[in-house]
This record gives structure tokens, C-alpha cells and sequence, in this order.
């Protein structure tokens, strides 16, 4: 027994996961989403601590890295409601960005309940995009004096669960929205409630950059509201009438207030509240390094492999600038930050934003000391060892974020420890680059999902893809190709069919893709009156981002009546359980019920018929069907298939026809009728144990 004296348990052992919602003081643990659900709740226990009586409003659409964030809120909503902030997600991302701007002219007329009202847009990358109009009007129109907006974009740089990479910052730029790039969960709650602050404040919308990297991680956070004080400048003169939201209000007059004050106010209050920083200074400058976000934290762990401490790097002669509002860059601490250096690197991920704002300000600065400024490429702009100096491209790696800072400070400094540590960073670069497995495992429908089934088509005929669980068909044997963006699907065809003579194509379109824009697909293929099969995957949950339920209200027999509205002319439902519908008596006239084993016989019926089709495939997502069945909502799965592991021949054509992960091939000693007869499929081989 060890004679070490035990430190005192703490007196107060309470805890409850509910914490991170109801403490109101000290520290608590959170992820980066419940940081975002959090944030709110303090907004307004500091506005009811400055005598002000304001509600929240959070609308948006889910998508990773956000994906989960709806399915919190709905978690919170007591939390939420105790603080008066309403939850409604939005059909798709620019209605809920509407619904927000709306929250912001709620005093603009009588019987306003509230002193204000804070919104919170949330959206990933291809959200953003679609918002561009909304964004434009709405930024330009302000925020309201006690309320704000705070909109944050998920972004995925490295496509992880994207069809293509996403920056928004430079769309941000093209609304003119002032952006603030945290770096850690704590800054998710400290800039969320500086972003509210500079909002009202300067009359613009706030941007808010959520980092797949950093809204997936986890941390300890202070959630005291005395945190964040923010500093109102004073010695920046605001117009008599100040920049918010006020009507009537001329778009002229909107733009002269956005471009001659709004910005600028945004820019005064980063200064006043030091969001840019200077966190290492040396008494001898010479190299800069100025990095936002991420990076910044790839440049702190770029020096740490090299071996470079706060206080080495002051005696090497390095200059790190934090930027925390990465657009527009304010000029008076950069130009502060860049006094006596030599040279400046740039260090962001993606495409250039900083590093050209920082041209900008050096531009016509003190030419006779202005400092070299590289970035993306070197001071000649040529490319280092065939590519990019820090590439835009894909994920920007901590070492080669570690090589370039070695090579730069190589050019007045250097040591046996940083060589040192600086070959063994290039050794594991190498290590990385050398392919350690040889196949490629992509993703995959889950066992018993119904598009292993529905995304079939028959031979002869051929498929386009959308977005959905369904897009993974694109690289399975399902005769599927191309895509297009949430809501355009099937709408290529239209610019195809005049062109070809291929008489007719399947589109695949999910339901939840269908409530959110993708009824206006089907409409532009009436309207052009090309020959095409929509097969609407009717799963009954947006299941690619965490099951949740459509937002608002679908249904099979719905969607039949709307469809019949739009003048669509022949309708099929093909679903395994045909049963069901027998109860359901507000089907559009005419609408024939199949079993999904007549699939491939519907679908050529219907590439037979003229002008737009519609394929309805009736099938619950089996996630969902199997968390329903934990929580007793569907029966119990009543029937199994069983391979007889003595009798199979083991040719794997049932994996094969199935299409399912779960039926797994197993391999004998011993011959099988397969390894002489199906060569080309799987040989020497039995099933093993599956469930359907």
C-alpha cells in the first residue's frame, strides 16, 4: 500500500449529463455541436443579465460536418425553451435562412414580444452555396439593434462526406459577411458570442466557419458569461440613424450603408476586441507567420515537432498572428504585426484569402520596409518540387506545414535538433506515402438497406444519381453514373435528350431530397417533356445525415397527389410490403401497388411510356427499421434465411444478388462444385449465416 497521501475527493459529487446545458459557471465538457447548442443559452443569459429581454431563433438544414445538430436541439429542447429560443429547422437552406431574416424584422412592427430576437443559420458548404440570394439581401438589410445573426457554415475541406471539397469564406467574401474562424471548441462559444455582439453592433450578419476538424472534437470549456466582454470601440462614429434593419430602406441605400460603415464597424469592433492576436513576438524579428483557425494549430504543432518553444521562437526571430476574423482583415494589426519582419508566411488552408488581404494592406505601406509575403507560392512564385510551396488542395498537412516554416528560418537560423527532427518528419512522410493496404474499402449500403434492391434498373437502360445513400451506387454494379447537385437530379436529361438517341434514362431521387427542392426537378422534366423515370426511395428518414425525420409532412400518398398535380402521367408504387396499403384510401386515382420482386418488370413498363414517369419504392431505411424495432415502434423481424454451410455450394452468387455486407463468403479446405464451375465468381467458398 503505497504512503503517498491521497488528495481530498471533491465535496461535491453531483453530476448529471444534462450539465453542459444547466451549470451556469465553471467548466464543462462539451463536443464542438453541443458548443453550438450551448452558445445560445448564454447569449441569452447575458442579454437578461444587461436588462434585456431577448428570444433566440435557430433554423437550418443538416449536413455534415453538421449532420447531427438538428438531432441535438431536438435532444435540448427544454433547455431551449427555458432560455425562449425556438428550434425550426428549415425544408432546405435558403428557407431557413429566410425564417432567420424574418426573426430579424420582428421590431419593425407593433406587438414585438421581445426586446430582440439573436438568430443562428446553420448549413454545411453546398448550403451556403444555395443561400447566396438570401445571404446578399439579408446582410445588406442588417441585423436588429438587440438581436444579430450568427450563421454557421459546416465545411468539409477534405470531401470526407461531400461530393466536392468546401471553402465558404470566399462566398462569405462575395456577400460582403464579416467571417470568424474559431480554432477550438472554447472559441465556438467565445466568438459565437462575439459574433452576436459585432452583429448588433455593425448591422451585418456574422459568419461563422465550423471546421469538420474542430466541430467533431471534444474539450473542457468555461461557460462563464463574464467570459466574453465585449468592447463597443469609442472612438468609431456611427451614423445618427446606426446600421441596422429599418424599412422602408432603398437597395441603394443599403449598399451605401453596408460599404461605407456596416464593414468598417465590423472592422473596428475586431479591433477593439483584440480578435486578431499576436501570440509569440520577438525582440529581433524576422520571419512572420500568419495563420486563422485550423491552421493556426498546425503551425503550433509544426513547431512543436521541430522543437521550437514560445521562447526559442522569440530567439529565432518568429512572429506568430492569430487571425480570428479572417475577412475582412484588419489593417491596423497586421500592419503592427508585420513592423521590422523580413518576410511573412501565410499559412491557410484551401485557396488564398489571407494572403491576398495581406498584399492588399502592405501594398502601399511603408515601401521601403515592407516585408516579403509568401504563401501558396514562393516570393518568385514558382512552384517547390512540382507543386505548391503549402497546397490548396485537399487537407494541408502538419508536416509540410513543419518543412516549409524549417526551410524558411534555414535561411538565417538552424540546429542540429531542428535538422534532426526535421529528417525524421520527412521519414514519416514517406512511411505515409507507401500504401500499407492494397484494396480500397469505399462505403457501402447497410445490411438490408432498400437500395441494394430499388437502385436497380434493368438491362438495356441506365441510371443518374443525386444526392443521398443512394450516390454510393455510382461505384457498385448498378449501371448508375453521374450526379448532380441536391435538388437538380434528373434534370441533366433535359440538356441531354434533344441530342442522343437514347430514348430514356431512371433518375434516382430520395424522399428527403424530394421535400427539400427535388419536386422542382420533376417539374423541369414536365415542363421540357423529356422521357424519364423518377424512382422516388421512399425510406421514411433522411438517413445519410442520422435518421431524422423529414421536416414537415410526407407521405406516399402525398407525394402521389402532388405528382398528379404537376401532371405527371403514369405512377407506380412498388413496396415489400404491398399488404399496408390496403388502409390507405387517399392514394392519387390510379396508382397501381406492386410487390418490389416485380421491380425490374415495372421499370420496363414504364421506360415504355412517353414524357415523365414516376417510380415510388416503398421501403424503410433498415438503420431505422432496426432502431424502431429496439424501441418496439415496428414488430420484430419474423423470418430469417439461413445458409446451410453444408450444403452451399459456395458460389457466392448470393452475396452477389443480394448485394449485402452481412452475407460473407467463407472459405473451406475442401473443393467445391463453385471453384470448377464459377470460376469468375467466388471460388472454394460457403455462405455464411445471413439476416435479410
Amino acid at each position: 500500500m503505497s504512503n503517498l497521501a491521497q488528495p481530498p475527493l471533491p465535496t461535491d459529487l453531483s453530476a448529471s449529463i444534462d450539465d453542459k446545458y444547466t451549470r451556469h459557471s465553471g467548466r464543462v465538457f462539451l463536443t464542438g455541436t453541443q458548443a453550438l447548442i450551448r452558445l445560445p443559452m448564454l447569449q441569452r443569459e447575458r442579454d437578461l443579465a444587461a436588462g434585456l429581454n431577448t428570444a433566440g431563433f435557430i433554423s437550418g438544414y443538416r449536413g455534415s460536418p453538421l449532420g447531427n445538430l438538428d438531432l441535438g436541439l431536438w435532444k435540448a429542447k427544454e433547455h431551449l425553451a427555458e432560455h425562449h429560443i425556438t428550434f425550426q429547422p428549415g425544408l432546405n437552406e435558403d428557407m431557413a435562412a429566410t425564417a432567420v431574416w424574418g426573426s430579424q424584422q420582428v421590431n419593425l412592427f407593433p406587438g414585438a414580444l421581445y426586446d430582440g430576437v439573436f438568430g443562428l443559420w446553420y448549413g454545411k458548404g453546398p448550403g451556403v452555396d444555395r443561400c447566396g440570394d438570401v445571404f446578399r439581401h439579408a446582410n445588406a438589410a442588417g441585423s436588429s439593434k438587440f438581436g444579430g445573426v450568427l450563421v454557421i457554415a459546416g465545411d468539409d475541406h477534405a470531401a470526407k462526406s461531400s461530393t466536392l471539397p468546401h471553402q465558404t469564406e470566399h462566398f462569405f467574401k462575395a456577400v460582403m459577411m464579416p467571417v470568424l474562424y474559431p480554432a477550438n471548441v472554447q472559441e465556438y462559444l467565445d466568438f459565437g458570442l462575439h459574433g452576436w455582439a459585432m452583429s448588433r453592433y455593425s448591422g451585418c450578419w456574422v459568419a461563422f466557419k465550423a471546421l469538420a476538424d474542430t466541430v467533431e472534437t471534444s474539450a473542457s470549456v468555461s461557460i462563464d458569461i463574464a467570459t466574453v466582454n465585449p468592447i463597443f470601440p469609442p472612438n468609431f462614429k456611427l451614423p445618427p440613424d446606426g446600421l441596422n434593419i429599418r424599412w422602408p430602406d432603398p437597395p441603394l441605400v443599403q449598399e451605401a450603408r453596408l460599404l461605407n460603415h456596416k464593414l468598417y464597424a465590423a472592422l473596428a469592433y475586431c479591433r477593439a476586441n483584440g480578435l486578431n492576436k499576436l501570440i509569440i513576438d520577438s525582440p529581433a524579428p524576422r520571419l512572420g507567420i500568419l495563420t486563422a483557425g485550423k491552421s493556426y494549430l498546425d503551425v503550433r504543432q509544426a513547431l512543436d515537432e521541430l522543437g521550437i518553444d514560445d521562447a526559442l521562437a522569440g530567439e529565432i526571430g518568429i512572429r506568430l498572428f492569430k487571425v480570428g476574423m479572417v475577412w475582412p482583415l484588419e489593417p491596423e494589426g497586421v500592419r503592427h504585426f508585420a513592423e521590422g519582419l523580413e518576410e511573412i508566411l501565410v499559412v491557410e488552408e484551401k485557396r488564398q484569402l489571407l494572403e491576398y488581404q495581406l498584399k492588399e494592406e502592405l501594398y502601399n505601406w511603408k515601401d521601403d520596409v515592407r516585408p516579403r509575403v509568401i504563401g501558396k507560392f514562393d516570393e518568385i512564385g514558382e512552384w517547390s518540387e512540382g507543386g505548391w510551396l503549402l497546397p490548396a488542395t485537399g487537407e494541408l498537412p502538419v508536416a509540410t506545414i513543419a518543412r516549409v516554416i524549417a526551410e524558411r528560418i534555414g535561411r538565417f537560423f538552424t540546429s542540429p535538433t531542428i535538422a534532426a527532427r526535421l529528417a525524421l518528419i520527412e521519414s514519416k512522410q514517406k512511411a505515409a506515402l507507401t500504401p500499407i493496404v492494397l484494396a480500397e474499402r469505399k462505403p457501402h449500403f447497410c445490411s438490408g438497406c432498400p437500395h441494394n434492391s430499388s437502385t436497380r434498373v434493368p438491362e438495356g437502360s441506365r441510371a443518374v444519381a443525386g444526392i443521398g445513400c443512394h450516390y454510393m451506387v455510382t461505384w457498385m454494379d448498378r449501371s448508375t453514373s453521374t450526379f448532380t447537385h441536391m435538388g437538380g437530379e434528373g434534370v441533366p436529361w433535359v440538356g441531354q435528350a434533344p441530342f442522343t438517341s437514347e430514348k430514356h434514362i431512371f433518375a434516382n431521387l430520395g424522399d428527403g431530397t424530394y421535400f427539400h427542392s427535388g419536386i422542382l426537378a420533376i417539374r423541369q422534366s414536365i415542363a421540357a417533356k423529356v422521357p424519364i423515370t423518377y424512382k422516388i426511395l421512399y425510406n421514411d428518414a433522411v438517413a445519410m445525415t442520422g435518421g431524422q425525420p423529414v421536416d414537415g409532412i410526407l407521405s406516399v400518398a402525398r407525394i402521389t397527389r402532388q405528382l398528379e398535380a404537376e401532371g405527371v402521367g403514369k405512377m407506380v408504387i412498388v413496396t415489400n410490403d404491398p399488404a399496408k396499403y390496403a388502409e390507405i384510401t387517399d392514394l392519387a386515382p390510379n396508382v397501381p401497388i406492386r410487390h418490389r420482386d416485380e421491380l425490374d418488370t415495372v421499370q420496363r413498363e414504364l421506360r415504355e411510356e412517353p414524357g415523365v414517369t414516376v417510380l415510388i419504392y416503398d421501403q424503410v431505411c433498415a438503420t431505422e427499421a432496426r432502431r424502431r424495432r429496439k424501441r418496439g415502434k415496428m414488430p420484430a423481424i419474423a423470418q430469417r434465411v439461413v445458409i446451410n454451410e453444408a450444403v452451399c455450394e459456395g458460389c457466392g452468387d448470393c452475396s452477389v444478388q443480394s448485394n449485402c455486407l452481412s452475407i460473407v463468403p467463407v472459405e473451406t479446405a475442401s473443393p467445391s462444385k463453385a471453384a470448377n464451375s464459377k470460376k469468375d465468381r467466388i471460388p472454394r467458398s460457403t455462405g455464411k449465416i445471413g439476416q435479410f
